[in-house]
């Protein structure tokens, strides 16, 4: 693809503040790729199909709210229709299809680019959890199993450019309960990322594979235990690749007129040349930009 320019819009989790504003603010932004991080809504059904209806390019990885009343005993107690009739975690599942990226890969040749999925509906961190779901949904039993089905996705990619999404980030970002992935609940502290992500990205880095961009969400931006501070969003490790946390949430503020946050990363050949936050009005209005990176000066923002 040479030095083709790519412009990605990055969608943090919505927790159900998705509506038809958010998809024309999207489209106003004429970007080539949209990667959602997950956490539409405690199994919002509606929700996701209205994001598969989007009329440009998309991948799609669902998180653990995507699956709140199926994939723990707790929430199966507490879930509000009768799964003995009603599988809400597959119809999601099917309305996505191909673009659903979780422990697979789309290929998008027109961009040069492959999207790697990390581990679907994850609740993040080294516990492996929710051990029923992870074996009936995909035969996956532990760790090493989740991060074999992650690194044979990278071992079938089309593209020499990777571009990882994941609900929650990779291990090795920090463990501070600022870092990317940090763990700010008590005991505070420590590197809640996944390890099996971590591995994925690794196999396409000693593999050759250019790796410019991780992107996930699930640790959002505003901490719990404390409130002076945001959770750093952008990190970049030892082979260059930048990791972004698109966590912001709320990510819509009222109007009038409302406004609705995406992530805008900026690529070009196997370099993320900038990544920037926007607040944007369904009309393509750009009211707030916050640079993150840019490449040409080097700096880099919490």
């Amino acid at each position: 693809m040479g030095q083709q320019q790519r412009r990605i819009a990055v969608i943090g989790d919505v927790h159900d503040q998705w509506s038809a504003a958010d998809g024309e603010a999207l489209m106003q932004l004429g970007v080539d790729l949209a990667l959602f991080v997950g956490d539409f809504g405690n199994e919002a059904v509606e929700i996701v199909g209205a994001i598969a209806a989007l009329p440009l390019p998309k991948a799609v990885i669902l998180g653990n709210h995507d699956a709140w009343f199926s994939a723990t005993e707790w929430g199966r107690k507490k879930c509000p229709y009768n799964r003995t009739v009603e599988d809400r975690v597959t119809q999601q599942l099917e309305i996505l299809g191909a673009i659903h990226v979780g422990y697979g890969r789309l290929e998008l040749p027109e961009l040069g680019l492959t999207v790697v999925g990390g581990r679907p509906f994850s609740w993040g961190g080294a516990e492996w959890r929710n051990r029923r779901f992870y074996c009936d949904r995909y035969g996956i039993n532990t760790l090493s199993d989740s991060a074999e089905r992650i690194s044979q996705a990278v071992r079938d990619a089309q593209e020499s450019t990777l571009i990882f999404v994941g609900h929650c980030g990779p291990t090795g970002l920090g463990d501070t309960p600022e870092s990317p992935c940090g763990k700010d609940w008590n005991p505070i502290g420590g590197d809640f990322g996944e390890p099996d992500l971590s591995a994925g990205i690794a196999l396409a880095q000693q593999s050759g594979k250019a790796v410019p961009l991780v992107t996930f969400g699930h640790m959002h931006h505003r901490l719990r235990h404390r409130k002076d501070v945001l959770r750093q969003r952008l990190a970049q490790d030892r082979q260059g690749t930048l990791h972004l946390n698109a966590a912001c949430v709320p990510r819509v503020r009222s109007g009038p007129p409302s406004t609705h946050h995406f992530s805008l990363v900026s690529l070009e050949a196997n370099q993320v040349q900038r990544v920037e936050q926007l607040w944007v009005t369904p009309t393509g209005l750009i009211r707030e930009r916050e640079t993150l990176y840019c490449q040409t000066t080097a700096t880099l923002s919490s």
